[in-house]
């Protein structure tokens, strides 16, 4: 019977994928199963292959190594180690069920003692079989905390699953983001309604404010697609998108709107 640890690599660098499978098939006790250039591959091979261990790249385009976390449906969620070129300093701000970090470049030393700290864990048995809602949240908090340290741009496109596809949506095409209990639904300017987990004011610390505006506690819409202010009682208003999706405004953020994006 074999016991090897089953390891997948996802990087979109093609030389630092080429080192670290290289590196891991110098080790007996090791079977490298799958590489992956970038996100979606990534979870599409954690998916079908349900490794023990997944290395994964923070910094791979459009879908990186957290959201990878994020958004993998696995049978069982492996292991997982983020490979980063950031200082310690910045990945000592995630608070993940992550077993390890890996500086690049990646020494061999350092690669083995990650290998043995999943072997632990797996004879402990100490991985859980899915992602707890704690676990989800960590992942949501780290996001935001390694974004804001790398100094990424704006969003520019957000990752959704619909069932077994993940879809890039554009974010000029979304009109607005409005909370639903622990998710957010992204509807669109063609009103397709797209689901995630996240908490809105996370997304709205990647989103550009001079695209984006707060109508209330749990509202984000489009401000170029911002076409009336009708008020109501109460001195609510109720905002009219030009996708004809109403949205609800809080008192004082309808008087700012007013005050500000609505006069000549």
């Amino acid at each position: 019977m074999n016991n090897n640890l089953r390891v997948i690599i996802a990087d979109d660098e093609r030389p630092a994928r080429s080192f670290l499978a290289t590196t891991l098939r110098a080790f007996e006790d090791i079977t490298l199963i799958g590489e992956a250039s970038n996100g979606a591959e990534a979870i599409e091979l954690i998916e079908r292959e349900a490794p023990d261990l997944a290395l994964l790249d923070l910094q791979m385009p459009e879908i990186d190594g957290l959201e990878v976390v994020r958004l993998a449906r696995p049978p069982r969620l492996p292991l997982f180690a983020f490979v980063t070129a950031f200082d310690e300093y910045a990945i000592r701000a995630f608070e993940l069920n992550a077993i390890d970090y890996l500086l690049k470049p990646v020494a061999q030393s350092r690669l083995r003692g990650t290998i043995n700290r999943a072997l632990e864990r797996l004879e402990r048995n100490a991985f859980d079989d899915r992602l707890t809602s704690e676990a989800q949240v960590k992942i949501a908090d780290a996001a935001v905390s390694w974004h804001q340290l790398a100094h990424h741009r704006w969003l520019e496109r957000i990752p959704v699953r619909r069932r077994e596809d993940i879809i890039l949506v554009p974010v000029r095409e979304i009109a607005s983001v409005v909370a639903d209990g622990e998710l957010l639904k992204l509807t669109t300017i063609n009103n397709q309604v797209h689901t995630i987990t996240y908490r809105l004011k996370d997304l709205e610390t990647r989103l550009d404010p001079s695209r984006f505006i707060r109508l209330g506690r749990g509202t984000l819409a489009n401000i170029n697609l911002l076409q009336r202010m009708s008020p109501m009682p109460g001195g609510t208003y109720l905002a009219t998108l030009s996708n004809g999706q109403q949205l609800q405004v809080s008192r004082l953020q309808g008087r700012l709107i007013r005050e500000t994006l609505l006069k000549i």
